[in-house]
């Protein structure tokens, strides 16, 4: 199944979705493997670090050190690889309010992680999109 291309049925059907739970990214040494029992939800290689992001309760747990708490929303409309403008559109918009965001395309989806003080002023922010 391909996904969706057209930047207006992309913004118009995305139905983002708030998950639960508060998200951090941390970084760790690329040779240590511990971090495998911490089930991060990403991990990105950078010369600096491995980049893990996983909930806060097992950086915690695991005493990794982070900056910020953020929340996941995740848009549920199945976004091409190849769309051109969607993150384009919704991250101008949360720019114009002075709101950060974090996002990671994965196969299917698209995956914000933002402020978790903002989140539901992001909501919608992106529901306004669908209106």
């Amino acid at each position: 199944m391909q996904g969706e291309t057209n930047l207006n049925i992309l913004l118009k059907s995305m139905q983002p979705t708030a998950c639960e739970g508060e998200y951090v990214f941390c970084s760790v040494n690329h040779e240590d493997n511990d971090y495998l029992n911490l089930k991060p939800i990403c991990t990105f290689i950078e010369n600096e670090g491995l980049t893990l992001i996983l909930s806060r309760n097992q950086a915690d747990t695991a005493e990794l050190t982070y900056t910020s708490v953020f929340r996941m929303i995740t848009l549920s409309a199945h976004s091409s690889l190849e769309a051109v403008g969607f993150l384009a559109a919704i991250t101008s918009k949360l720019a114009e309010h002075g709101i950060s965001v974090n996002p990671v395309s994965a196969y299917y989806h698209d995956h914000l992680f933002v402020p978790i003080l903002r989140a539901n002023e992001v909501m919608k922010l992106l529901q306004e999109f669908s209106s």
